[in-house]
C-alpha cells in the first residue's frame, strides 16, 4: 500500500513537473526563464511573450492539474482502499505534489513557476462549480484592480474555503494552508513591487505583442 502511494505521489509531482512554458518556447523561440521575472509561470509567458502566449501556458499547467486530481480520484473510488476521510487527504496530497513539481521541477534546478495555474486545474477537479466561482472572482478582481497577484490570492481563498467547507476531516485543510504560505512566500517580491508600484499591470499584458523571431 505504501508503495503504491509514494508513486502516485511521485507521478502527480512528475506531471507537475511538466511546463506550459517549454511548449511557448518552442512556438516563440524565447525561453522566459531568462526573461522578465524569469520564472516559467503563465504570468511571466504573458509579460514576456503576450496574453495570447500566457493563456496557452495558463491552458496547459492547468491541465495537468486535472488530470492528476481525476486520476487519482478514479483510483482511491475504484479500489476502495480508504476511507472517505482518507481518500480527501490522499487526493489533496497528489494536488499538493503537482504543485511541487511545478514550482519545483528537478530537471530545472528546482526552478519553476509559482503554482497558481496548476492549483486551479486542482480545484476545478476537485469541485468544478466552485473551481468556476474561483476562476471568475480571479479574473473580476484581476480586471478590477489590474493587478493578477490579487486575483490570484482571492482565489487561494476560495481554495481554502472550499478546503474548510468540503473536504473530509482537517488533513486537506492542513494541506491547503501549506500551498497557501508557499504561494505568499513564492510572491513575496510581487507584493514588494506592488508595495513600490512596480508590480506589471493586467492591462500592459493585454498591450503585449508576440515577439519577432
Amino acid at each position: 500500500m505504501v508503495i503504491w502511494i509514494m508513486s502516485i505521489l511521485i507521478i502527480s509531482y512528475l506531471i507537475g513537473a511538466i511546463h506550459g512554458s517549454k511548449v511557448a518556447q518552442f512556438f516563440s523561440g524565447v525561453n522566459i526563464k531568462k526573461e522578465g521575472l524569469k520564472n516559467s509561470g503563465a504570468s511571466n509567458a504573458a509579460i514576456v511573450l503576450g496574453m495570447k502566449y500566457g493563456i496557452l501556458v495558463a491552458l496547459i499547467d492547468i491541465l495537468k492539474g486535472v488530470i492528476v486530481i481525476i486520476g487519482v480520484r478514479f483510483f482511491v473510488q475504484q479500489y476502495g482502499m480508504f476511507s472517505n476521510g482518507q481518500q480527501d487527504l490522499f487526493i489533496y496530497l497528489a494536488g499538493a505534489a503537482v504543485i511541487l513539481g511545478h514550482n519545483f521541477p528537478v530537471y530545472t534546478g528546482f526552478k519553476g513557476g509559482k503554482g497558481t495555474a496548476s492549483i486551479i486545474g486542482i480545484l476545478f477537479a476537485f469541485y468544478w462549480p466552485i473551481g468556476l466561482i474561483g476562476l471568475l472572482l480571479l479574473i473580476g478582481t484581476t480586471f478590477l484592480t489590474d493587478f493578477l497577484l490579487i486575483g490570484v490570492f482571492v482565489f487561494y481563498f476560495v481554495f481554502l474555503g472550499a478546503s474548510i467547507w468540503f473536504a473530509e476531516g482537517v488533513g486537506p485543510i492542513a494541506v491547503s494552508l501549506c500551498l497557501f504560505v508557499m504561494a505568499l512566500v513564492l510572491h513575496i517580491e510581487n507584493f514588494r513591487r506592488l508595495a513600490r508600484k512596480e508590480e506589471p499591470r493586467i492591462s500592459a499584458f493585454l498591450k503585449k505583442k508576440k515577439p519577432s523571431v
